[in-house]
């Protein structure tokens, strides 16, 4: 039986500027370009809320295209592991629009519309089952060709050390989404995980290992814009976080590594690059820390971002 839905709301405002009196005058029939132009630019509030919600089998393929946008092109199962997260939906969240809001769409098909997805698979046990062999190849094969030696072999010493469970945790949701919503979804994942695992579920875990999406500059053209614009130059960041929440998951880590999905599929920051741009390179970095953090970091992304 599927647990009773769980409500987390988080209202976004989006404020934009108002038209000057020039643009009232824009005749309504100039064209759909300008009727965009002028949509964008018309002053307006948009409030949208969210919910955190059991994964339901309706949500197979918004989950699925969410781990797409985190695994790209990795030799992974995801429909395998999708129908896996869903059959344990007693832990985790869907992230979706309020079932107010839902209802009084047009559209029947924004009802199952899924934004974001926090849950944790335990990568540690039914080691038979074909994507979670996969995930635990894949994890090996990443830290064998990224990672430093001793990071290599502490993630290693996880993944073979079957007494201390490993948890995949999966923080994935669209880039317009906010990320304070991070912290009650993280809050409840800690709550069911902590419930399943009194009535002996496989959901005590020692280490937690998370693939954060990011951007970093790339080096090369930096250099020489940097030449360029000299002393009166404002410096873009070198690194941008997917989820800004995820930053903090970086401080707390024991053991990190990164790697570039240049070549891969990603259209978190896509789009075409002018002469003045800082062209950002899609990376993945993995995060390895012990369990009795998630709590603490959780709590500084509450200080954090309140």
């Amino acid at each position: 039986m599927a647990a009773p839905v769980k409500r987390r709301e988080l209202q976004r405002e989006v404020d934009k500027n108002e038209r000057d009196d020039e643009e009232d005058s824009i005749d309504e029939s100039s064209g759909e370009e300008n009727d965009d132009n002028v949509a964008d630019e018309q002053g307006m509030e948009i409030q949208v809320d969210f919910e955190g919600r059991n994964p339901q089998d309706p949500d197979f393929h918004g989950i699925k295209t969410l781990l797409q946008q985190l695994f790209l092109k990795a030799h992974i199962d995801l429909g395998s592991l999708t129908d896996l997260i869903i059959q344990q939906n007693y832990v985790g969240s869907v992230v979706k629009q309020s079932q107010d809001e839902a209802e009084s769409d047009d559209e029947d098909d924004d009802v199952n519309d899924v934004f974001g997805i926090t849950t944790v698979i335990n990568v540690s046990d039914r080691q038979n089952v074909p994507c979670i062999q996969e995930l635990r190849d894949l994890l090996k094969q990443l830290a064998n060709e990224h990672a430093t030696d001793s990071t290599n072999a502490m993630i290693k010493n996880v993944l073979e050390n079957d007494a201390a469970a490993l948890g995949l945790l999966i923080n994935e949701r669209f880039v317009n989404i906010p990320a304070q919503i991070s912290v009650p979804l993280l809050e409840n994942l800690i709550s069911e995980m902590s419930r399943a695992a009194n009535k002996k579920m496989p959901f005590d875990f020692s280490y937690y290992i998370l693939i954060c999406k990011l951007y970093k500059t790339n080096e090369e053209n930096q250099k020489k814009k940097n030449k360029s614009k000299r002393k009166n130059a404002t410096e873009e960041p070198n690194v941008i976080w997917s989820n800004p929440e995820e930053e903090i998951f970086a401080e707390e880590a024991d053991c990190s590594f990164e790697f570039s999905v240049e070549k891969d599929t990603d259209n978190g920051l896509s789009g075409a690059w002018t002469e003045d741009d800082y062209e950002m390179v899609p990376y993945r970095r993995v995060l390895l820390f012990e369990s009795a953090k998630l709590q603490q970091i959780i709590d500084k992304i509450k200080t954090q971002l309140s």
